[in-house]
């Protein structure tokens, strides 16, 4: 009975150890961490002759377990691993691997490189290439970068130096010894709180130490942001990263204005100490896991509002995020007129914005600069433009717009509008031949705001190519004679006036010994 039951205990023990066993080798990843980061990190892996391959199997399985829960990827966790040894040697780069299967393995096939501790070169590759944001298969530009050295503490050479640079550069260093490497140096090159970036462990109890460096660094390249979007005078729409995706829970959203005296930096957000909505009015609307945005409205025009947003989920702790933003000003219509169809006794003059909701009607003033009859017209609160008519040609009218606010407002906004000048066309044109090569030329032009012609002659077939000539003549010009002309040389009169030219008229010149008077009128 005594043999029974003691071979019973042996499996019972068995069946303990390897289920202990099971669970401290497979250590589940925990929930909601796989969303929650964006950054790069890249591991500083002593493989050189002072580490045993004993030891470096362990740091490799200790890499493993520590990463195995992060999302990798773009806009998410990217890893790299660079081994310490006489020539160091990057074993795979940011944008190796996106899966934790093609992580998983790259780590288990990674060999040690043996040789000398040559971290202070292994530093160097990584500020210049590896950690170097915007550099080629280098570190993502504005996101968080972090180095975690793992060492056995033997002779790392003089690293505080390059490690200093690597922090001036905004790179958080954490680092993880296995050996009784020296304190004063290992405790000069970590990050800043060392409690939480400097750890001393024995290589056999690296397991220990796997969740409190893995919350070390989320903590630094954790994704909590929220930010302001598409800000108008009544709604703004808030957007964060989905920190509940996977997770049972909703996102609470409170926000009120900002009671006075109150600061904030629009469009940017962060954990912390925020502007309390608990001590004024506020509104709540809740949004479920899976969402990234929600639009407040109801808002009121140029005023300064703070929000946050609390991930609420039973299964894990989140810190609350906080915005502060300024809604625009309202745009009193009108903001702005335009002209259009423009001609010599009308022009169309639009403006806006329509705002049917608070606008009455439109009144339209329009008078000649500098003095001239005033004039007036009443459109409806829906409408964005008339046609102004009757006006005089080349002319400078002032126009004002007024809208009548159904608040009791009124706002109006004036702008100069030139109309066309007119600019009859030539009336008529005869030549005259004279002799074998000269016509005498003749039109009838108007005299109103005439400022002179343009008279053009063209070599027609069979005369030399390119001859041409063109020249002014004098308001008070209604005739003029052309010599040297090649046959049928075609001769045109344009009318000139102050802003353009008129529409002109053209004869062919025809030489023959009965020479007649040829033309054309209108």
């Amino acid at each position: 009975m005594k043999m029974e039951m003691k071979s019973h205990m042996s499996v019972l023990w068995m069946l303990l150890c390897l289920l202990l066993r099971q669970s401290m080798t497979q250590n589940p990843a925990p929930e909601g961490v796989l969303n929650c980061c964006e950054g790069d990190v890249l591991f500083l892996l002593d493989s050189s002759g002072s580490v045993s391959s004993y030891e470096h199997s362990r740091m490799l399985a200790f890499l493993s377990e520590l990463l195995l829960p992060f999302s990798l990827g773009e806009d998410q966790v990217r890893v790299g691993l660079l081994q310490v040894g006489t020539n160091p040697r990057l074993e795979f780069g940011f944008d190796a691997h996106t899966t934790q299967s093609g992580l998983q393995g790259a780590l288990k096939n990674t060999k040690p490189l043996r040789g000398d501790t040559n971290t202070v070169e292994a530093l160097k590759m990584a500020k210049e290439w590896v950690l170097r944001p915007g550099a080629a298969n280098g570190a993502q530009v504005g996101l968080p970068r972090v180095l975690v050295w793992l060492t056995d503490g033997v002779k790392p050479g003089d690293v505080i130096g390059p490690m200093e640079e690597l922090k001036e550069e905004g790179v958080a260093v954490l680092v993880v010894s296995t050996g009784h490497g020296n304190y004063l140096v290992l405790s000069e090159v970590a990050t800043p709180p060392l409690e939480e970036h400097l750890y001393f462990v024995d290589i056999d109890d690296m397991n220990i130490i796997t969740e409190d460096l893995r919350n070390a660094i989320i903590e630094i390249i954790r994704a909590e942001r929220i930010t302001v979007r598409d800000v108008s005078t009544n709604t703004a729409t808030l957007q964060w990263r989905p920190v509940l995706s996977g997770l049972n829970g909703f996102y609470e959203i409170r926000f009120g204005q900002l009671p006075t005296g109150g600061t904030g930096v629009g469009g940017t957000g962060g954990t912390g100490t925020s502007p309390s909505t608990s001590g004024s009015q506020y509104e709540r609307l809740t949004q479920p896991a899976d969402s990234s945005t929600a639009t407040l409205t109801g808002l009121k025009p140029d005023t300064t509002y703070t929000a946050t947003l609390t991930p609420e989920s039973n299964e894990q702790a989140f810190n609350t995020l906080s915005v502060t933003f300024t809604t625009k000003p309202e745009v009193l219509s009108p903001a702005t007129i335009s002209i259009s169809d423009s001609g010599p006794n009308s022009v169309r003059v639009s403006w806006g914005p329509v705002q049917p909701d608070k606008v009455t009607s439109y009144y339209i003033e329009y008078s000649p600069l500098p003095t001239g009859k005033l004039n007036a017209v009443t459109v409806g609160r829906t409408q964005n433009s008339t046609l102004l008519r009757d006006l005089q040609p080349d002319t400078t009218y002032l126009v004002t717009v007024t809208a009548r606010h159904a608040s009791g407002k009124e706002k109006a906004m004036s702008v100069k509008v030139c109309t066309q000048e007119v600019t009859p066309a030539l009336a008529d044109l005869q030549l005259t031949t004279v002799g074998s090569d000269s016509v005498q030329v003749e039109w009838k032009g108007s005299a109103d705001g005439l400022r002179g012609y343009w008279l053009t002659w063209e070599g027609q077939e069979n005369s030399i190519p390119g001859q041409r000539s063109s020249f002014y003549l004098p308001p008070d010009s209604l005739s003029t004679r052309l010599t040297h002309l090649p046959p049928s040389a075609r001769v045109c009169v344009s009318p000139i006036y102050r802003t353009a030219r008129g529409d002109g008229l053209c004869c062919t010149a025809q030489f023959h010994s009965d020479a007649l008077a040829y033309g054309y009128r209108s």
